[in-house]
């Protein structure tokens, strides 16, 4: 019987992601709901908070900048596994975040306009609910352009060269 020297864990992952070291889209999805859940309660809380002495959306756009940084950094090293993330990843994520700070100020004031004497709770339904949309969007744009490493993204092959063509271009 032939071993191929690899762990449990190992071709566990390859079965999830496909390659050693790389995990598949539904285990990222899983943490990337853990950390940014995690970060969008601990955002709510503190737009609770803040919202008592700012504007809402001045306190929605210090949350957002403040839970950007610290899950950027998370989904970097624990949801997509590539470690620290550079100046790159933090302004790229920085931008899908600016998209869901908008989805987010825009269902808040929405719901104030339409139901001013709104409480606590229906408005963090609200914010939660908005949170959990654009955080979907978050995802995808995390996953498919910023946390991608250049060994995953598919190349284009290389057109073969006919020997004409080599000794005309010669």
């Amino acid at each position: 019987m032939k071993t191929t020297g690899k762990s449990s864990a190992e071709t566990s992952g390859e079965a999830a992601g496909g390659e050693s070291g790389k995990s598949g889209p539904i285990a990222a999805f899983a943490r990337f709901v853990v950390f940014g859940g995690g970060t969008g309660i601990a955002s709510s809380g503190a737009l609770v908070v803040l919202s008592g002495t700012m504007p809402i959306a001045v306190a929605n756009a210090f949350v957002t900048v403040v839970s950007t940084v610290a899950a950027t950094e998370l989904h970097s090293r624990f949801t997509f596994g590539g470690g620290r993330a550079g100046l790159r990843a933090h302004g790229q994520s920085a931008l899908s975040a600016l998209a869901a700070y908008l989805v987010t100020t825009a269902a808040m004031l929405g719901l104030h306009a339409a139901a001013p004497g709104t409480g606590v709770l229906v408005e963090q339904g609200v914010y939660l609910g908005a949170s959990g949309l654009a955080g979907i969007g978050r995802f995808v744009v995390l996953r498919l352009f910023v946390f991608t490493r250049p060994d995953a993204r598919p190349r284009p092959a290389a057109p073969a060269l006919a020997r004409t063509q080599v000794v005309a271009a010669a």
